[in-house]
C-alpha cells in the first residue's frame, strides 16, 4: 500500500439474474472484509441501471448527472493511463418506442469498481491494458496482498471530449 488507504466505490446493476447477483454479493463480502481489516478506508455501493442516454430526462436528474459525471471521470482516467474501458462502457443506438427516434445510450457494466486516494481517482476495474483485462477480482486480490493497482498511474492530465 502507498500509506493512504483507498476509498472504494462499487457500482452494481440492479435486477440481475442469480448468477450475477451472487458475484456482486461476493465482491461486497470481500469489501466488507477489507474494510474490517483496515485495508481500505471505506467503501460504498451505488446501484445503477443497464444504460443511460445523455439527452434523456433521467440524465437530467441528480442521479443521472452523477452517473454521467462518474463515467466521464472513468474515461478520462483510462485515457490518461493508456487503458481502455470500451468493452465495459459501450455506446449503442436505441430507438425510442414512443417516437421511433433513435438516440445514443451508454451501456453500464454489471459491476464497476472505482478506487480513490483522497479525491483522486487511482484505478477503475474492469479495464483493459493491451490484451490484458484487469478485473474487479484482480484488484481485490492485490488490495488483500497490500499491492498497488496493476495499472501504472500517470500524472498526465487530459481533457476528454465525447
Amino acid at each position: 500500500m502507498t500509506g493512504t488507504q483507498p476509498r472504494i466505490e462499487l457500482y452494481v446493476r440492479s435486477l440481475l439474474p442469480d448468477g450475477a447477483h451472487n458475484r456482486q454479493e461476493a465482491v461486497i463480502d470481500r469489501l466488507e472484509r477489507l474494510d474490517a481489516e483496515d485495508e481500505i478506508e471505506d467503501f460504498s455501493v451505488i446501484v445503477w441501471g443497464k444504460q443511460i442516454a445523455r439527452d434523456s430526462a433521467g440524465a437530467r436528474t441528480e442521479e443521472g448527472e452523477y452517473i454521467l459525471n462518474r463515467v466521464a471521470e472513468f474515461k478520462q482516467w483510462a485515457l490518461s493511463n493508456n487503458v481502455s474501458l470500451e468493452s465495459f462502457y459501450q455506446k449503442h443506438d436505441v430507438t425510442n418506442d414512443a417516437t421511433d427516434e433513435p438516440y445514443s445510450a451508454i451501456v453500464l457494466p454489471v459491476m464497476g469498481l472505482a478506487e480513490y486516494e483522497g479525491e483522486e481517482l487511482r484505478h477503475v476495474a474492469p479495464c483493459t491494458e493491451g490484451d490484458e483485462v484487469h478485473t474487479i477480482m484482480d484488484r481485490l486480490d492485490r488490495l488483500e496482498r497490500g499491492e498497488p493497482a496493476a495499472v501504472e498511474q500517470s500524472n498526465d492530465v487530459s481533457i476528454l471530449s465525447d
